[in-house]
């Protein structure tokens, strides 16, 4: 499962759900509607087309959707980005809205939940709100960039980043994909085409 909301860096769930479609994995998608405000603005992508990315696109209002549900079966889910008012949401159980029950529900059903954070700087209730979602089982990823790998483009720190989100909430993607530090040398950025 995939969220996204109406953080900056819309291309971080781009980059999640294209290696998923790739592997064969069924993906379910939520956009906010902040999320297709950013999508607007940040890619030349439309609604239908980022749609298109998953095998499954729900509304956000659709809080009877599948994956509203613990019986879904699902490995994990992953929030890019995630917003400081989805990361809240999610911290203190404030299941409004489908991406935010589906976030729960990943928690309550001990599965893996990544939110990619974006904002900066942290104030202490953006923290206390990422302690509370660790403390239930959560991993707060923000999406920080890694340089040891020697990017050439500002897609190779995307593919990255994603690579290694996936690699904390799916089973089938590699737990240190995107690249790896290895003393010594670097190992290099897969082919993302």
């Amino acid at each position: 499962m995939v969220g996204i909301s109406g953080a900056t860096g819309i291309a971080y769930g781009v980059r999640v759900l294209e290696p998923a479609r790739k592997a064969g994995v069924e993906t379910h998608l939520v956009v906010t509607p902040a999320g297709q405000q950013t999508r607007a603005y940040e890619t030349d992508l439309s609604a239908r087309d980022l749609a298109a990315l998953a095998d499954v696109s729900h509304r956000p209002a659709d809080i009877g959707a599948a994956i509203a549900s613990g019986s879904f079966p699902a490995d994990g889910m992953i929030v890019a980005p995630c917003s400081v008012h989805t990361l809240s949401a999610i911290a203190y159980a404030g299941g409004d809205n489908l991406l935010t029950r589906a976030a729960d529900v990943t928690l309550k059903e001990h599965r893996r939940l990544v939110l990619m954070v974006r904002e900066t700087p942290l104030t202490l209730t953006h923290l206390r709100a990422m302690t509370a979602v660790t403390e239930a089982g959560g991993i707060v990823m923000p999406p920080v960039p890694a340089f040891y790998l020697r990017p050439g483009t500002a897609w190779d720190i995307i593919d990255h980043t994603a690579g290694r989100a996936l690699g904390w909430s799916a089973s089938w993607a590699p737990r240190r994909a995107g690249g790896r530090w290895r003393r010594g040398s670097v190992s290099r950025f897969p082919d993302s085409s």
